[in-house]
C-alpha cells in the first residue's frame, strides 16, 4: 500500500496561492499544543515504543520526546527514511509499507498514524493498517490517528471538491480525502480495538490568526464525544485489550 506523499503535489493551487505562511505555521504550532496535550491527558503512558507508520520527514517527536520513548520511524519513500536519520527525528527508521509491515507481533506500545490515512484510503481501504497495528500493539497499547474530518465544514467542501474534479487545483493533491469519525470509530473496532475520538480543532489553518484564536475556545469542548465528531483535526485514541 502506497504511503503518504504518494501523489504528486500542485504547489500551484488556488489555496496555497491565498495562504500566507505565518497563518500556517500559527496553526501547526496550536495543532501541535493541543495533540501533545490531549495525549498527556488520554494516553497514560510515561514512555514505552513507538511506531510512526508514514511518517514523512516529521514522525512525531513532539509528541513522543526521547529519552523516554524509543521512536521508530516507517515511510515508503528512502530519501525521507535516510532525512530523519540524519537529522535524529527518530531514534530508527526504516523504508517499509502500511499493511505489509515485517516487524515483530505486540512489539510497541504506540503505532502512530499522523496525517497518513487519508492519504491511503485514496488508495485502498484501511482495514490493513488496523488490522496491522493491531497486531503490533503490546498488550495495553493503543493506535493512535490524527486524521481531518469529514464532518468538519471544511471537510465537507474538501470531500466536495475532491468529487468534482477540482482538488488538485483548489488544494493541490488528490489524494487528500477527509476521514469521516463514524468510519475511524468502526475500523478500529472492527480490528479489535476500543476506540475513544477527540477533536485536536475546530479551526482551520487557512483563516487569519485573528479569526483563528476567536475559534481557539471551542477546542476545549473537543473530548464530548458529540462535540469531538465534528472537529476539523480529528485524534483517534484506540486501545488493545
Amino acid at each position: 500500500m502506497p504511503e503518504s506523499g504518494s501523489e504528486p503535489y500542485r504547489q500551484d493551487n488556488l489555496l496555497d496561492r491565498v495562504s500566507a505562511r505565518d497563518t500556517l505555521e500559527f496553526t501547526y504550532r496550536h495543532m501541535m499544543r493541543r495533540e501533545r496535550a490531549l495525549l498527556d491527558r488520554r494516553l497514560g503512558l510515561a514512555g514505552g515504543e513507538v511506531l510512526s507508520v508514514g511518517c514523512g520527514w516529521h514522525p512525531g517527536r513532539h509528541l513522543f520526546p526521547a529519552p523516554a520513548f524509543r521512536l521508530t520511524g516507517v515511510d515508503s519513500d528512502p530519501d525521507k527514511v535516510a532525512g530523519v536519520l540524519a537529522e535524529a527525528r527518530a531514534d530508527a527508521a526504516e523504508v517499509g509499507y502500511a499493511g505489509e509491515l515485517e516487524l515483530p507481533s505486540a512489539s510497541f506500545d504506540v503505532v502512530l498514524y499522523r496525517l497518513v490515512l487519508h492519504h491511503l484510503v485514496f488508495h485502498g481501504p484501511l482495514a490493513p493498517c488496523f488490522e496491522e497495528a493491531a497486531r503490533l500493539l503490546a498488550p495495553g497499547g493503543a493506535l493512535v490517528a490524527i486524521e481531518p474530518g469529514l464532518w468538519h465544514p471544511v471537510g465537507l467542501g474538501l470531500a466536495l471538491a475532491n468529487r468534482a474534479g477540482a482538488a488538485t487545483a483548489i488544494h493541490g493533491t488528490p489524494d487528500d480525502v477527509p476521514l469521516s469519525p463514524r468510519r475511524l470509530v468502526a475500523e478500529a473496532r472492527r480490528a479489535g480495538l476500543v476506540p475513544e475520538l477527540h477533536a485536536v480543532t475546530y479551526t482551520w489553518r487557512r483563516l487569519p490568526p485573528l479569526v483563528q484564536r476567536a475559534l481557539q475556545p471551542l477546542d476545549a469542548f473537543g473530548s464530548r464525544p458529540r462535540a469531538a465528531r465534528f472537529g476539523h483535526t480529528l485524534m483517534l485514541i484506540a486501545r488493545s485489550g
